[in-house]
């Protein structure tokens, strides 16, 4: 990107994502829910491949993309809250936050999740709540989850 890297500015933080179409969606609902820039760790998919172009469905013009080959030192310049998705004991619901503020949203690995330095990092860590019984969501929709909440009550503050 021309631009540089807003550090007060909402965005997306994907750590060693995988699947193309999970980085595809994650850009396209970034997009529709007002975040503009996204940070990608050096091992995810390449995020101009054939098939991420096309799951985003031409987000990538509405976004800055920035790839990062060293997140802990991206950290230390972020100047937005930290917000990771995981089942802890001390996690807050995904409903209970205030998500009107600037943010960074953090989303790991398929598999594996958020790296245990990058989810130590984090100044909250959320849960999106779910019937009891059910498995996690796949990231693209658990990224879509919390982008469109922090999207609604944006729109009921305004």
């Amino acid at each position: 990107p021309t631009e540089p890297f807003d550090a007060e500015a909402d965005c997306v933080v994907l750590e060693r994502i995988q699947d193309p179409g999970n980085i595809g969606t994650i850009l396209r609902s970034a997009a529709a829910a007002g975040v503009g820039q996204v940070v990608l760790s050096a091992d995810c998919a390449d995020a101009w491949s054939p098939k991420v172009l096309r799951a985003s469905m031409g987000a990538h013009f509405a976004l800055r993309l920035f790839v990062e080959p060293d997140l802990a030192a991206w950290r230390e310049q972020c100047r937005v809250p930290l917000l990771a998705t995981a089942l802890r004991r001390n996690s807050v619901s995904l409903y209970d936050c205030d998500l009107r503020a600037p943010a960074a949203w953090l989303f790991g690995n398929e598999g594996s999740g958020l790296s245990a330095e990058l989810a130590g990092s984090a100044d909250e860590t959320v849960l999106i709540p779910m019937q009891p019984g059910t498995e996690s969501l796949n990231v693209a929709m658990a990224a879509t989850v919390c982008l469109f909440e922090q999207f609604r009550q944006r729109l009921q503050a305004a």
